[in-house]
């Protein structure tokens, strides 16, 4: 197997009476917190739990929409596309959530390394 070798492995994590639309909570996996968001449409979304800027829990931030401001220090993150909308130029890490059968599952990919999928950003104009 190549050094850099990862797996996919699917973990069901909540339900759709879980998570209504327009809401969003936090669950544990394994070392990883995700950031679980019903956006409306159905889409449900997946990212890293953790903000970037100074690893607060975004499920403690306020969900506008589709945008979601971070309780700590008040950066902007667009859940359709895990952008940073401020400041720009961040990205969230994103995981991949399927429903079966009303059940919700993430995507957890497993590396060999035991890199984190956690990403970290700095203010660019703070």
């Amino acid at each position: 197997m190549p050094e850099n070798a990862a797996t996919l492995e699917w973990i069901a994590v909540a339900t759709l009476d879980d998570l209504w639309e327009g809401e969003m909570t936090d669950v544990q996996v394994g070392d990883d917190l995700i950031l679980l968001v019903h956006l409306n449409r159905g889409d449900i979304r997946a990212y890293q739990g953790y903000c970037p800027h100074q690893k607060t829990a975004l499920a403690d931030g306020k969900l506008d929409g589709h945008i979601l401001t971070c309780a700590a220090h008040l950066w902007q993150f667009n859940l359709f596309t895990g952008e940073g909308v401020n400041p720009k130029g961040c990205q969230l890490y994103r995981y991949q959530a399927r429903i079966q059968d009303s059940t919700i599952f993430v995507g957890i990919v497993r590396a060999e390394n035991g890199e984190s999928s956690w990403k970290q950003c700095s203010p660019q104009n703070s």
